[in-house]
């Protein structure tokens, strides 16, 4: 993993062919109504012989389930404690201590980095983190190497790729952004002088979504887009001109050998036209092989790509400010079930293992009565009520379930509400509206899912006697709709 940090270019290019490779990574996302057990998804990476693991916060269960694993960690630390890192070594210390150094010793985890922040210059932020993130980021190595960390374990800053442009629409043409130039430079000679890496999230999907007018093969690896030149380099893909433009920001600012972590690339399977398994197969299958047999980008021909995939599993309680796609970003579905085809060069089978020994409850759904009308007044406000409390990014133009019929998609909202409230009867009282079927409703692509049994980790005793206080807290909730 350090092999960049070499002085020499001749010893950097020894290093790239004689050490091991350091295998594909996924980032473990855990915004779930419905978690696996963290067992389960360990031995989920495990099965599909993914090595390294990215999370975004430093949870001690998902931690713990990693012991021993022989999987690298990437932990992290969310934005909204970047504050208190920042104005307190103590607070830094103390977290090292808890996160880091307890599950090293104690739990024999094999934590690499410590993530500070994730994307926190990103432009949409409006500079929120742009104060405190560097100062985090020094207090947190400080407490690393108190702790006696620090040769082991380096930090780094997750970034949107938005922290650099071109001002030629060329990678040659790449540098910092203008607003956070200064910033960004001493960060960068920060994490040289320490043996950070640089760790950059490439969304090519993103650039698709955003602009009409992108070449869609220019976001795939095949081969067919127009190639761009840049000089005598030609590019074919986006993923290359931009991870390159990165390598030229860095080269003019003088850290053209520091080691660079792609932290986020992948695919979203739906909400949004584009968003599909078959788009998301050709693009993770075409990355796969894109840098497989230790290949670089063009401006990096010996340095094999460093990446974790976006995502290991969907995340139904995510924001969906960027899209309604944000959820759908697994190559795994909620419940660890593979979506597609996909050979990560990493099983014997040369596909993806699903997770085993899940369970499920009852197969039962909650749809719309056949005796409701549609012009019930009751029924813009319930499935308002439902979509905002479940999920229904699946539903709306180019999805999976964009083309079922008026009732079926307040069926589809229904459900949702119902499944994520673990089937309790509150749940499917929408008034005069809904009722219960044991007859699946699924239309052809569009998947009327039923929820697994909750986990709890080591709360269950609790939450079960909060069940039937719930479900009268539904009961009254819905009720409610009916005099509104």
């Amino acid at each position: 993993m350090g092999c960049l940090s070499l002085p020499t270019i001749g010893l950097v290019l020894l290093c790239s062919m004689v050490c091991t490779v350091s295998g594909i990574g996924a980032n473990w996302g855990t915004q779930t109504s419905h978690p696996l057990p963290p067992d389960t998804v360990v031995r989920l990476l495990r099965e599909n012989g993914f090595r390294k693991v990215k999370l975004f916060d430093a949870d001690y269960g998902a931690l713990r389930a990693l012991g021993k694993s022989g999987i690298e960690v990437m932990v992290g630390i969310p934005n909204d404690m970047l504050q208190s890192l920042a104005s307190s070594m103590k607070a830094a210390e103390k977290w090292v201590a808890k996160n880091v150094s307890t599950h090293i010793t104690t739990n024999n985890v094999d934590i690499r980095y410590v993530a500070v922040g994730n994307e926190p210059f990103l432009s949409t932020y409006n500079g929120s983190f742009l104060r405190t993130t560097f100062p985090a980021l020094q207090n947190v190595q400080s407490a690393l190497i108190k702790a006696g960390l620090s040769n082991r374990v380096k930090v780094t800053i997750p970034l949107n790729a938005d922290v650099y442009a071109s001002s030629t629409d060329l990678p040659s043409g790449g540098d910092f952004r203008a607003d956070i130039h200064d910033l960004m430079l001493a960060i960068v000679k920060f994490l040289n002088d320490n043996g950070g890496p640089f760790t950059v999230n490439i969304y090519p999907f993103i650039s698709l979504y955003t602009d009409a007018n992108f070449p869609v093969e220019y976001a795939f690896f095949d081969g067919n887009a127009s190639p761009v030149m840049d000089g005598g380099t030609t590019y074919y893909n986006m993923f290359d001109a931009n991870y390159d433009t990165l390598v030229w920001a860095l080269q003019k600012n003088g850290y053209g050998n520091l080691q660079i972590i792609v932290g986020e690339i992948g695919w979203p399977t739906d909400g949004d036209q584009n968003a599909n398994n078959v788009y998301a197969q050709r693009f993770n299958q075409g990355f796969m092989s894109h840098i497989s047999g230790q290949k670089g980008t063009p401006m990096r021909p010996a340095v094999q790509v460093d990446a974790y995939l976006f995502s290991l599993i969907d995340e139904d309680t995510k924001s969906i400010d960027p899209g309604n796609f944000e959820r759908h970003w697994g190559i795994f579905t909620y419940d660890g079930q593979s979506k597609y085809p996909l050979n990560l060069g990493t099983t014997n089978s040369g596909s993806l293992v699903s997770a085993k020994n899940i369970h499920y409850l009852d197969r039962k759904w909650c749809v719309m009565k056949p005796s409701a009308k549609l012009d019930d007044p009751q029924v813009q406000l319930s499935v308002s009520y439902a979509c905002a409390l479940a999920d229904c990014t699946s539903l709306g133009y180019g999805t999976s379930c964009g083309n079922l019929d008026a009732r079926g998609n307040i069926s589809y909202a229904f459900n949702s509400y119902y499944q994520k409230n673990n089937q309790l009867d509150g749940a499917c009282k929408f008034p005069n509206l809904s009722m219960i079927t044991k007859s699946d409703p699924t239309v052809g692509n569009c998947r009327f899912g039923i929820t697994m049994e909750p986990y709890y980790g080591g709360a269950e005793r609790i939450l079960g006697c909060l069940q039937k206080p719930l479900s009268l807290v539904f009961g009254l909730i819905l009720c409610l709709l009916t005099i509104l």
